[in-house]
């Protein structure tokens, strides 16, 4: 199999973009799947988003920043993960801006409005370049949309759907999410919304998330094939707990494999409940998903004071908004709360920029520009924003286990005198902090932490002795690939994949409406072609 593409007589290795008619309609998890099993036949793979929206990062090996769903693609198709995969990721600060990293690296804030009128279709050059070249070292490269390809009201700076599968000259295939309803008229408005010369890279449909008898959906299948000249290519049944690292947010993050597949019950006699606030412009809440592996663990999301009280371990998580999450937290009552925890020797987590919050004093003239802040002062540890962000995958060692994680921000800790070191941070009594993420997915040092906690808990609470993060992920990524292998038309991927866009496709009426003046491009960040 390996080579196949090569064989075409192509210059580059193949391409398909897997769009969808909505965010959230299921193109991470299709695009991970079609790696996985693309991977599992010998092909050498990539995976690409040309532009992404999320607030859930990683750090590659060569220090750059991209979406943690390019990452987990990347596990999926057996690879490393590069900038190359995801150049262009922005970053929510607010409603109505964004930090845009570039390459890996932030080179700055700008509007919805200022991107879209003119720095978005800058970036088109960067991104064709970016997927050129690994095309140019894969055999296939699958390529994620972001939103809905049909967002007329910004199709003229569109770089992550349409206007990089124009570009690229690649097929696209577009997901449709039928657990939400109304997926006929989704997929049929999705294309008679796009231009003819759009219209002819549209080579079929995906149906995801289906329930029932697949017989009684054939007839409306048929149908869309008679509509539109279009095959679908597959009808994916709804699965319970597929979601990867992806970026729409809490909603999709509670709906994460990890969390809703630990059935089993405890090793010890009790469970032990951890709260994770829930905090404004949260980020890599990814952190929290290896606690959620383990037996008789209990994650859950909070966002009042009196959700505190029966938990036994307290998580303050990343955000891009120090200050703003410290001042939520204190008008919700939380910091109170969380101060009263310490002082009764309750364990409290505060990773990335819940460690920061938990110290001292916050000098900010970078990311709120809002200058001394006072923290939580449960730690002691005192924090300057830096301009330049810290970007850099760490090794170590802590409670007498080896650790990796991997670090994305702009404050620099200033650690004084605390009880013990604990990942380049610190450890006051049962509050710990560090700027660490992704540590807990080492399985002897999760296991080791635990066991701290639910002793400062007094919790009768034992880990399993054999949980394997990395391997429930590998399980994940398998079913993934195991649902394109089973219920899509693999024959018709690979043609696209291989040979292109096939000849002939019919226009759909009416096609795009006239474009309008780039004054008019949304100012908004939420959803859309940006996410």
């Amino acid at each position: 199999m390996n080579g196949r593409f090569k064989a075409s007589g192509t210059a580059v290795g193949g391409g398909l973009l897997v769009a969808g008619t909505t965010s959230d309609a299921g193109k991470s998890v299709v695009t991970a799947g079609i790696c996985r099993w693309l991977a599992r036949q010998g092909v050498k793979v990539a995976p690409f988003k040309a532009q992404n929206m999320s607030l859930n990062s990683f750090v590659t090996r060569e220090g750059a920043e991209i979406g943690r769903a390019q990452a987990m693609q990347a596990a999926a198709a057996r690879v490393e993960p590069t900038a190359l995969m995801n150049p262009v990721l922005l970053k929510p600060g607010s409603d109505r801006s964004s930090q845009v990293v570039l390459l890996g690296k932030a080179v700055g804030e700008l509007s919805a409005r200022g991107y879209h009128a003119g720095r978005q279709e800058q970036l088109l050059g960067t991104v064709t370049d970016c997927l050129a070249e690994l095309r140019r070292t894969h055999d296939a490269v699958i390529c994620e949309g972001a939103g809905s390809p049909a967002e007329i009201n910004l199709r003229r700076s569109d770089i992550v759907n349409m206007g990089i599968a124009r570009a690229a000259r690649i097929p696209v295939v577009v997901v449709g999410d039928i657990d939400r309803g109304g997926v006929f008229a989704s997929f049929f408005g999705t294309t008679a919304l796009l231009s003819k010369e759009d219209q002819e890279l549209v080579a079929g449909y995906l149906v995801n998330k289906f329930r029932g008898d697949v017989t009684l959906l054939e007839p409306g299948l048929e149908m869309m094939k008679q509509l539109t000249g279009r095959p679908t290519l597959g009808v994916l049944p709804y699965a319970h707990g597929l979601g990867i690292d992806e970026e729409d947010g809490l909603r999709v993050s509670l709906r994460g494999a990890v969390r809703e597949s630990v059935v089993a019950p405890p090793v010890g006699a009790d469970v032990l409940r951890v709260a994770v606030c829930a905090v404004p412009l949260m980020s890599n809440f990814t952190d929290v998903d290896a606690l959620a592996a383990e037996p008789g663990v209990v994650v859950r999301f909070v966002d009042r004071a009196e959700e505190l009280a029966d938990a036994d371990l307290v998580v303050l998580p990343g955000t891009r908004g120090t200050v703003r999450a410290l001042q939520w937290l204190r008008k919700r009552g939380l910091a109170d709360a969380i101060a009263r925890r310490a002082a009764e020797g309750r364990p409290v987590l505060g990773i990335c920029g819940g460690f920061q919050m938990l110290g001292e004093h916050i000098e900010d003239e970078v990311e709120s520009r809002a200058g001394a802040v006072e923290g939580l002062g449960l730690l002691p540890v005192r924090v300057r924003f830096a301009h330049e962000k810290t970007l850099r995958r760490p090794v170590g060692e802590a409670l007498g286990e080896p650790v990796e994680g991997y670090e994305i921000h702009h404050g620099v800790a200033q650690v004084s005198d605390g009880d013990e070191a604990f990942l380049d941070g610190c450890r006051a009594g049962a509050v710990w902090g560090t700027h660490w993420h992704g540590s807990l997915e080492s399985d002897g040092f999760r296991r080791a932490f635990l066991r701290r906690v639910a002793a400062d808990a007094g919790r009768a609470f034992v880990p399993a002795p054999d949980t394997s993060f990395g391997a429930l992920r590998e399980e994940q990524l398998d079913r993934l690939g195991d649902l394109i292998e089973e219920h899509a038309d693999t024959d018709a991927l690979l043609r696209l994949i291989e040979k292109g866009v096939p000849a002939g496709l019919p226009f759909v009426p009416p096609g795009a409406p006239r474009p309008v003046d780039a004054s008019d491009h949304s100012t908004s960040l939420e959803g859309g072609a940006t996410t």
